[in-house]
């Protein structure tokens, strides 16, 4: 009975190796190894059998946005049931994976520790988040994505973050559980301050590294241009557009003066992303930046949300399109 039962779990665990490599066709040769190495530790340390849910998200879904700098960031949502000791000792081995696969650069013990903190804050640079199926289902998000509860709680922006997850995901096993948590996600102007913080904070950050080139200090800078993007763009609009369409928009929010110079940076700032080299002038002028980037984002919601006031009051026929509506201001 026993070796039956045996056969038939290595025999379910061979289905869902199978369903998983039949789901990455898509991806790249990189992310494609990656993800199959990772199901194998998986399914060797604690069975694959025990994932609820897999989803990929982020960049690596876009083929315009996959570049250098891009990690491959998987959620596994797993049964209630494992423990948090098992989930621990199988994570000891993804950094060994992530290195192998070309996700994350070698560094001096030193280096590696002053980075781990920026990384276990905020999550950046993290190819990986292994959770439960409880974690999820209540929307915890320092219990999903396994960062510092403290720094979350405060500069986190956990809604925004869960939405572009829920819009900008694909689902290669398992159950689909992004709807049972969109209804406790509510977009408010506090998740926008959050967003503002944190990025200054990576954005300063990777200024004060910037000497020491072997840390790769506009890697976090990049990021924290695109998170402010992403977090900005999904407040003003709700949903998770590329970052090329993203750039498009927040360029149109600019009066003619400045549309020059904001052109000029994200063009800057698109090249960077496919060919990193720490550029000191882009990286002063990108605190500047991202503070613009949330500041357009306030404004913009702020005057959409007036607009839709006004729209209440008006008679039917006088309803303008919203889709023409200009921003000017």
């Amino acid at each position: 009975m026993e070796d039956y039962d045996s056969s038939k779990t290595r025999e379910t665990n061979d289905k869902i190796k199978h369903y998983i490599s039949s789901s990455l066709k898509g991806l790249n040769e990189q992310s494609r190894n990656y993800i199959k190495d990772i199901v194998i530790l998986i399914n060797k340390e604690i069975g694959i059998n025990k994932i609820v849910s897999l989803l990929l998200f982020g960049s690596q879904q876009v083929d315009s946005e996959n570049t250098v700098v891009s990690d491959c960031d998987l959620l596994f949502i797993f049964k209630n049931r494992v423990s948090n000791r098992h989930i621990k000792e199988i994570e000891r081995y993804f950094l060994a994976l992530e290195i192998k696969h070309g996700f994350k650069e070698p560094t001096s013990k030193l280096f590696r520790e002053v980075l781990g903190v920026i990384q276990q804050s905020t999550g950046m640079f993290v190819s990986h988040f292994l959770t439960k199926q409880k974690f999820w289902e209540q929307a915890i998000f320092y219990k999903i994505f396994r960062v510092n509860r403290f720094f979350s709680a405060l500069f986190a922006p956990r809604n925004i973050v869960l939405g572009n997850v829920i819009q900008n995901s694909t689902l290669l096993f398992g159950e689909d559980l992004r709807n049972t948590i969109r209804p406790k996600i509510k977009i408010t102007i506090r998740e926008i301050f959050r967003s503002t913080v944190m990025n200054l904070f990576i954005s300063f950050f990777a200024l004060l590294i910037a000497p020491r080139k072997e840390l790769n200090s506009i890697k976090y800078q990049l990021e924290a241009i695109k998170w402010s993007l992403k977090a900005s763009n999904y407040y003003c609009y709700e949903d998770s557009e590329s970052l090329d369409k993203i750039v498009e928009r927040f360029i149109s929010f600019e009066i003619p003066k400045q549309k020059v110079k904001a052109e000029r940076f994200y063009s800057k700032f698109l090249e960077l992303r496919k060919n990193p080299i720490n550029d000191l002038k882009f990286m002063v002028f990108s605190p500047i930046r991202i503070l613009r980037i949330h500041v357009k984002a306030i404004i913009f919601r702020k005057l959409t949300k007036r607009k839709a006031s006004q729209k209440s009051f008006l008679p039917t026929d006088q309803v303008v399109d919203q889709r023409s509506f200009p921003l000017t201001y």
